[in-house]
């Protein structure tokens, strides 16, 4: 891991901008920590790192606020990595089903997801490697948002991470409903009741199928991006209880 650049914050926490393997990631870490700070990966949409970057600095700030570090690195493909063509076939085919009206199949939902979590999730777990062994980095691992399929694949591949905030707003393979029933780790799902890209009915049944014996389940009105204020402030409690 080798950082490129640092900041601090207006609140104290300590931004630091770093590339792993060529893959570039933000840290954040509390500005006032006595002891290694437990971690929450902050996992992004394939937007990018600078598109969604004031998303992922608000959702840092609360948890350096409870006393947590936060990372967060790009996604394959995403961002200022190199592109990815299948990727960038199978989400211009997305956009033209969906203008046109027409059902996403499996076919393409299979050709969107699938090859992104084979390749997000070492990454992942490569970044976890180097994290912890920051000396102002302690366990437990949360795990928090972005795309629900790499959330499914990292719970139950990697021991350390030990409770999940997921998102349900992005489109499920069939195959990962049998991961998700290898799931055990506790679980915090937000569901947006209207989300226009999701289906609603797909998103019940993972959230079923999970293993987990203490899973919850949070819907709000509203489509994508309504998500309300107050349910970071629900899932950042979530983490109180499971990663103190």
């Amino acid at each position: 891991m080798h950082f490129t650049s640092e900041q601090r914050l207006d609140d104290g926490v300590l931004e630091r901008a770093f590339t792993l393997g060529g893959i570039p990631g933000i840290l954040w870490t509390p500005g006032s920590a006595s002891a290694p700070a437990p971690l929450i990966l902050l996992s992004p949409p394939p937007l990018g790192l600078r598109k969604t970057y004031p998303r992922l600095v608000a959702r840092a700030r609360r948890a350096a606020a409870d006393g947590f570090a936060a990372a967060a690195i790009e996604l394959p493909g995403s961002g200022d990595r190199p592109r990815w063509p299948a990727a960038e076939q199978a989400r211009a085919e997305l956009r033209r089903v969906m203008a046109a009206g027409e059902p996403v199949g499996d076919e393409l939902i299979d050709a969107l997801v699938l090859p992104l979590v084979d390749k997000a999730v070492p990454e992942w777990q490569a970044a976890l490697d180097a994290l912890l062994a920051l000396p102002e980095i302690g366990g437990p691992v949360g795990y928090s948002g972005g795309v629900i399929s790499i959330g499914i694949r990292l719970a139950v591949a990697e021991p350390r991470i030990v409770a999940a905030a997921l998102f349900a707003g992005s489109f499920v393979p069939r195959a990962m409903f049998e991961e998700a029933r290898q799931v055990t780790i506790p679980l915090h799902v937000l569901l947006q009741w209207d989300d226009e890209g999701n289906d609603r009915q797909a998103a019940l049944d993972l959230f079923d199928a999970f293993g987990s014996e203490e899973k919850s389940l949070h819907a709000n009105m509203g489509g994508h991006t309504g998500v309300p204020q107050f349910a970071g402030e629900v899932a950042a409690g979530f983490f109180v209880r499971h990663l103190k």
